[in-house]
Parts: structure tokens; C-alpha cells; sequence
């Protein structure tokens, strides 16, 4: 068992704090014996670090992080994105020598503790692939990010491995940032950031940090099990390899977040808004009762 190991998310501004709030709660719920570590840029107000310091939550500071300017843009539907970059400062954190990162419109439904015992290739991460199969047609993502070239499409079954990560199809060597196992190396961010400064295919990447991980550890990263890192869209695309009781942490992923959503408007995620949607409501009971002020910030973000 590594001698010290956390869980590590980032927290820019207050509108994503209730997601952070609920993921720490999923972690604490299924008794996860690793604390969740949040790491806070300058842009998020001090109201944002209070709320953290007050549920007990860790705080790293730490600085953005963003390509040459001029080098990279996004589509407008994406901005959302555009922080993202600085999730690689968690390569920074050498306090730790296992690190999980998470991105924060995550739950966690079942503990995942063993992700801090996976074997890692040397100098590589573990992660789960992209699910290539644009279900909302959104024009910009990559051409080949169709069905047949989605690497969940050759699972049949919610214990069945994954495909191991290859370049052909193309998406079988691409992987999802929502779920990263890592071990901190200065030496490495190093390498890391001077990678982001320098390579060609920068202007190119629709998913920042995402397409950065994927061609930097290219032919490094161990793929994980969909259910460490289950994006919503999979229980239907994906239904012959998706079962509920299975998935560890679900991810939701696409621009409108479970908390910016009534449940009742929630299509064809209102099973697993509900789910955000339980754990939040047992986040508040306590946080509406020990912090007041931090509850009017929090619940001011979430649709009711």
C-alpha cells in the first residue's frame, strides 16, 4: 500500500464548488481511507476556499496553467475546458507518491481505493478510454469518433477488460482525463509542460489536458475499466457493457452538469442525475446546518 497517496481534483470557480463538495462526500460515504486534495488557483474567491476549509476539505495553491498564447482555442460550446490545462499541475504534488485525479462533476458509488495499488507503466498512468461514439453529433469533435471506432464497442459485458490502448482505430489510443492514476514527479511536469510549449499538435486538440496526456504518455498509460471512470452516456450507448451496481464513479460529462439541470428536465439522464441528485441532497443536511453562508453560495449554483 503506498505510505501516502490522495485523491486530487481542481477547483477554479465557485459554480463548480457544489460538485467538489459532493465528490468529497461519495469518497467519505464509501469509507475511502485516502483524503480528497483540491487544488484552487488564484481565480476562485476566498468564499470558494472557506467552504472547503470548513468541510475538513485539503487546499493546494497552485497557479494556472495554459498553452503559448495564441496557440490553442476552443469552440465556444467548450469554454468550460478552458481551466483544464491546470489539472496537470496535480504532477506537481510530490508530498504524494500515488495520486488519483478526478475531475469534480464526478460521484463515487463504490470504493476505488484499489485504483492506489494498480501497476503503472514506468513513467506512465493509468486511465479509461474516450467513448468515441459523439452521440450528440457535435460537429467539431474528430471525424472518426464514431461507434465502430469506440473502443467501449468491443466490450461486452460490465467485468470484461478493456481493449488494450493501440493506434488503430485511432480512439483505441485515446484516453478520458476524468479519472487519472499518476505518481507525482517534478522532473516529469517538467517534461510535461515543455511538451504543452513545443509540440505541433497543440492548435489541433479539441479536449486540452485530454489530447495533451494522450500523446505525451502515447504508448505509456494502462487502460482501467469503464467503471472507474463511467461516463454518463455509456448506460445507453454502451448498455450490453453497462450494469448500475457495477460502476464505481460515474462521470458527467457534456457541458449541462447534473446540478445545472432539474431532475425533472433531465432527458435521458434522469437515472443518473438522480443519483448526483441523493448525494447532494445528503451532502446539505450537514452542510445547510455547520456553514450557513457556505450553504446560500452552494445551493445558489444548483437548478431547483
Amino acid at each position: 500500500m503506498p505510505l501516502n497517496a490522495a485523491y486530487v481534483t481542481l477547483l477554479t470557480k465557485v459554480s463548480y464548488i457544489v460538485g467538489t463538495l459532493v465528490l468529497d462526500y461519495g469518497l467519505k460515504e464509501t469509507q475511502s481511507k485516502y483524503p480528497l486534495v483540491v487544488m484552487v488557483t488564484p481565480d476562485l474567491p476566498q468564499e470558494g476556499r472557506d467552504i472547503l476549509k470548513k468541510r475538513g476539505i485539503p487546499i493546494r495553491e497552485i497557479q494556472s496553467l495554459q498553452p503559448e498564447e495564441g496557440t490553442h482555442s476552443l469552440a465556444a460550446a467548450d469554454e468550460r475546458f478552458r481551466d483544464t490545462w491546470t489539472k496537470l499541475r496535480a504532477f506537481e504534488l510530490e508530498e504524494f507518491n500515488r495520486v488519483v485525479l478526478l475531475d469534480s462533476d464526478m460521484i463515487v458509488k463504490e470504493n476505488m481505493d484499489d485504483l492506489m495499488e494498480v501497476t503503472l507503466p514506468p513513467g506512465g498512468i493509468a486511465a479509461a478510454h474516450v467513448c468515441a461514439c459523439n452521440p450528440r453529433k457535435i460537429p467539431h469533435y474528430p471525424a472518426d469518433w464514431i461507434p465502430e471506432n469506440c473502443a467501449f464497442t468491443a466490450v461486452s459485458g460490465p467485468m470484461e477488460p478493456s481493449p488494450t490502448p493501440c493506434d488503430q482505430p485511432r480512439p483505441y489510443g485515446q484516453l478520458n482525463s476524468g479519472t487519472v492514476v499518476l505518481e507525482p514527479s517534478l522532473e516529469l511536469a517538467k517534461n510535461l509542460y515543455h511538451f504543452l510549449a513545443t509540440d505541433e499538435r497543440v492548435p489541433t486538440w479539441s479536449f486540452p489536458d485530454q489530447d495533451l496526456l494522450t500523446a505525451f504518455f502515447h504508448g505509456k498509460w494502462t487502460a482501467l475499466p469503464w467503471y472507474y471512470n463511467a461516463l454518463r452516456t455509456l448506460r445507453t450507448i454502451h448498455a450490453p457493457m453497462w450494469d448500475d451496481k457495477v460502476a464505481r464513479c460515474v462521470h458527467y460529462i457534456l457541458a449541462d452538469k447534473p446540478w445545472q439541470v432539474k431532475l425533472a428536465d433531465s432527458k435521458e439522464f434522469e437515472v443518473v442525475n438522480s443519483w448526483w441528485r441523493a448525494q447532494y441532497d445528503k451532502m446539505s443536511e450537514k452542510l445547510r446546518v455547520e456553514d450557513v453562508d457556505g450553504w446560500n453560495i452552494v445551493s445558489a449554483t444548483v437548478a431547483s
